[in-house]
């Protein structure tokens, strides 16, 4: 086992050294991770088409249910919930079965009746910034259409509603909050795609992985010092991520970074299965490359960071379920803006460490059946 184990040691420490030895690969760690982060950071953009929404009803009259109408009748909230109590609403929020809550007061067919505005609470789910101030731009329009036909209705000249809004996680709805806590997913998983899948071709293309293989190295010791590196730069890149997110983007961090990297840990092991599986199937570097961007450009768009995954339609939703930078992003969002813990995160971790034990089963068996 020791030996195993030493073996293992050497064989990282030698993958290591060829990252670090090669000016281009040590400049490929450090500078695109910050720089994407600060792009990212600066520039993102969402569109809602289907908008899920809890209503709390505490006037149950028909004003409330004309206001209701308006909104089960725009063609983009669809109500999921009618809830009873306001402690409903942060359950709702935190099981992200909805993007906003609106709470309607007792008093408030009787407040628009006699002429003096009432109050609509709007409480929108700030951990996905660009998604949450959407929705709520799409609230005020769906009032201020009430608005004109209640004045229209009954002869009044001020507006009927006045919107009180709040959002939770993110206050001031800004894109990087979310943007930047993401990218610990993202730009953690090309990195990790890439090393691991071009690992093993490089060995092919300078003739060195037949001397491997006549080395006391067995395949699971060679699979585990090629993935070993893979997982080392993926932890410092998601470290680097992580350091400009606090330090040049103030975001504060409501987690515990003990949380965060065992999920980040749970994630590149899925990561490195699905590097490993390719790397047994590209002979060269140029292959790896590619097919290492064949599989990362599918995980961005099905991951849930530019397009929310409730918009997507239904059978792509459950295709979604496949991809690790699902999980991921979500751990890294709730986790950085939530605080969310491990028995919170259950639902990540899990399917994770699922695609991680079948990505590196399977790697394993196409790496032995390659050797063959």
């Amino acid at each position: 086992m020791i030996e195993s184990l030493l073996r293992i040691f050497a064989l990282t420490r030698k993958e290591l050294l060829a990252i670090l030895k090669d000016p281009r690969s040590r400049s490929t760690l450090i500078i695109p991770p910050i720089l994407q982060c600060l792009i990212y950071g600066y520039v993102a953009t969402y569109d809602l088409t289907d908008v899920p929404y809890a209503v709390l009803d505490q006037d149950h009259s028909a004003a409330s249910q004309d206001l209701l109408a308006h909104f089960d009748g725009s063609g983009v909230f669809r109500r999921v919930a009618n809830l009873r109590h306001p402690d409903d609403i942060k359950k709702m929020i935190n099981e992200q079965r909805v993007i906003v809550a609106i709470q309607i007061g007792q008093n408030f067919e009787r407040q628009i009746i006699a002429g003096r505005p009432a109050d609509v609470q709007v409480i929108a789910d700030g951990r996905n910034s660009n998604t949450a101030a959407t929705a709520t731009g799409y609230v005020n329009t769906v009032i201020q259409s009430f608005n004109a036909n209640w004045r229209a209705a009954h002869g009044l000249s001020d507006p009927p509603i006045s919107v009180v809004s709040r959002t939770w996680y993110n206050p001031n709805l800004e894109t990087r909050w979310t943007m930047i806590p993401s990218l610990i997913g993202v730009l953690t998983l090309l990195q990790t795609l890439l090393l691991t899948a071009m690992s093993v071709a490089r060995e092919r293309e300078q003739g060195t992985f037949d001397q491997l293989l006549v080395t006391p190295f067995r395949p699971p010791e060679i699979m585990a010092g090629k993935a070993l590196p893979s997982i080392i730069v993926g932890m410092v890149q998601a470290s680097v991520i992580l350091t400009v997110g606090q330090l040049w983007f103030h975001i504060p961090f409501a987690g515990s970074f003990f949380v965060l990297y065992v999920g980040l840990i749970v994630f590149l092991l899925a990561a490195v299965g699905i590097g490993l599986l390719v790397s047994a199937i590209a002979a060269t570097m140029q292959q790896a490359m590619l097919y290492s961007f064949v599989v990362m450009m599918p995980f961005a768009l099905l991951s849930g960071l530019t397009t929310p995954i409730s918009s997507m339609p239904q059978s792509v939703q459950m295709l979604t379920l496949l991809n690790p930078l699902r999980y991921a992003i979500d751990i890294a969002r709730r986790i950085y803006l939530e605080g969310a813990g491990f028995e919170v995160l259950i639902p990540d971790i899990w399917p994770l460490a699922l695609i991680a034990t079948v990505t590196l089963t399977t790697s394993s068996w196409a790496f032995r059946h390659r050797l063959t």
